[in-house]
């Protein structure tokens, strides 16, 4: 068969069903092999909304998900997926094209070294010059995505190579290696969490699955210890338990902060610990942890790298949390004394007050009412941004929601995310909140869920003003605004254009009323939103 149909029954071994992309010359024949495949391509209006779409498939089922993008000018706008997915511990398959071997290293059209553009942000880079090369490196960049930390692997495929004739059984898939933790360890385990007066869990992603959210549940019940979610990972945990201990992020009050980093033990689960979810890394205190210090994770790569720690376990964390769930203890006075402090303080850390500003909506009250009328399994994309502070603060999310957010702080994840959310999850609603700056750098995919039939809820947060980046201006330069004020288009018709049904909210307008009629619209609906820009975020006002 041609490479381009071998490539094409790799990923159907794979199991992949769909591919996002933007069409390009360099990769044609493997478009014509997508055409009798039941794979279904994804049309994109751009690379980074595609490969962003790719990022949030991958995030919600766990297994690898695909972006195809041509060469040269395709390929550096994927690279912003490319990072996402590095930084948040992502499967993604990337596959460009490239200029023919004959045309190689010549600084051809379109031309690029991927081994170096890519090199430092992806896992792994293969550039398959030799056809004969599919069958043993498309299986490997699949095991080299999921295995350990996961992250993402690009191929390159020369544009003439993908017409040659090949040999190879196409449907090889390499055997993921098992990261199973001894018995042994659980007393041990155990031993430490006995010996604990002010325990805390620190969870992470890779409990996003059924079967660890589950894990933690229990573990956490079974064990009285409190569970702090790490940054873009509020759906690991019942928000609404006396157990949860908060979202630890960006913006935190210093008392919440100054609570957590009382506990004497802490157990770090499925998460890598880097500076937001460690609140700059300050708890723990690296190198140096003044707690007792666990960490669990299926890669020995992180462990051990940042910090000191007391017990380090390669272990997928759901099966260790199981096993320590199966025994469960009474907790003492001590131990019951801390769950209260933590729940009492979360519980009116987390109370939402209106703050009445007169330049806008309050946005806070817009996500408590779509918390409210939202169906209780929604899924929630969020982009970076001030808007998305009131979803980590107030919403008190449950393990039947999925939230999905770029760790990398990357703008403009939140509308393809949304977009990919309703495509592979169609029963469910998905609802995006993006700022005004976000929704302008990929919100022209509106136009690839109008064309898949995919019916998000977008929420513009529109302020006109990039928020995230005033806040630091104003704590570092005050009163000296340069290059953070916005000039928008009139969403309300820029939606309109796409099709989809429009709802508004201004100052003075009924905003309960209008996001339960605005989730009940069932197509692609847009509610935007005159947001105030003194009531900027959860955790603070701007004062100029």
């Amino acid at each position: 068969m041609r490479a381009a149909d071998f490539i094409v029954q790799s990923l159907k071994a794979h199991g992949v069903k769909r591919v996002y992309c933007v069409p390009g010359e360099s990769y044609l024949a493997l478009l014509d092999a997508l055409h009798d495949s039941d794979i279904t391509v994804i049309v994109c209006r751009d690379e980074g909304g595609a490969g962003f779409m790719a990022v949030a498939e991958a995030k919600m089922t766990g297994q690898p998900a695909v972006v195809l993008a041509s060469r040269g000018p395709g390929a550096a706008n994927v690279s912003i997926a490319v990072h996402t997915a590095e930084q948040d511990a992502v499967p993604l398959i990337v596959m460009l094209g490239q200029v023919s071997r004959e045309e190689r290293l010549r600084g051809t059209f379109q031309e690029l070294d991927y081994t170096q553009v890519f090199g430092t942000i992806a896992k792994a880079v293969h550039e398959i010059a030799d056809p004969r090369k599919l069958p043993e490196l498309l299986p490997r960049g699949f095991n080299i995505a999921q295995k350990g930390v996961p992250g993402p692997v690009v191929f390159s495929f020369p544009e003439d190579i993908l017409y040659d004739e090949i040999e190879g059984n196409a449907d090889l898939v390499f055997s993921l290696p098992l990261v199973q933790h001894a018995p042994v360890l659980i007393p041990q385990l155990q031993r430490l969490i006995d010996a604990a007066e002010r325990p805390l869990i620190m969870a992470g992603g890779r409990l996003r699955s059924p079967e660890g959210k589950t894990a933690l549940k229990r573990f956490a019940e079974a064990q009285r210890v409190p569970v702090a979610v790490t940054w873009k990972n509020q759906d690991v945990f019942d928000n609404a338990s006396p157990l949860y201990a908060g979202h630890v992020g960006s913006g935190n009050p210093e008392a919440h902060k100054a609570l957590l980093k009382e506990a004497d033990l802490i157990i770090a689960v499925g998460t890598r610990l880097t500076d937001f979810a460690t609140f700059n890394y300050t708890l723990p205190q690296l190198p140096e942890p003044i707690q007792t210090f666990i960490h669990i994770y299926p890669d020995a790569e992180a462990l051990g790298r940042v910090y000191a720690t007391d017990l380090a376990v390669v272990a997928e964390p759901a099966g260790v949390l199981h096993d320590l769930a199966q025994t469960a203890r009474v907790g003492s006075s001590a131990r019951e004394s801390w769950i209260s402090r933590i729940s009492t303080y979360i519980s009116d850390y987390t109370a939402f007050a209106p703050r009445n500003p007169s330049d806008g909506v309050d946005f806070g009250e817009v996500i408590m009412a779509l918390a409210a009328h939202a169906p209780k399994n929604c899924v929630v994309t969020t982009d970076a941004g001030n808007m998305s502070t009131w979803v980590h603060r107030h919403w008190k999310m449950s393990t039947d929601n999925m939230l999905i957010g770029a760790i990398s702080g990357a703008m403009g994840i939140g509308v393809p995310a949304a977009i990919a959310a309703s495509i592979n999850f169609p029963e469910r609603m998905a609802i995006c909140i993006v700022g005004d700056g976000g929704v302008l750098m990929t919100g022209n995919e509106l136009a690839t869920a109008v064309a898949f039939g995919a019916t998000p809820k977008i929420v513009i947060a529109d302020n006109g003003i990039y928020g995230t980046i005033r806040t630091h201006q104003e704590r570092a330069f005050p009163g000296r605004v340069s290059g953070t004020n916005l000039v928008n288009p009139d969403f309300a018709m820029w939606a309109s254009s796409f099709g989809a049904d429009v709802f508004q909210l201004s100052l003075g307008d009924d905003v309960e009323g209008t996001v339960a009629n605005f989730l009940t619209s069932p197509k692609l609906a847009v509610l935007h939103v005159k947001s105030s820009a003194k009531a900027l975020s959860a955790f603070g006002s701007l004062k100029t």
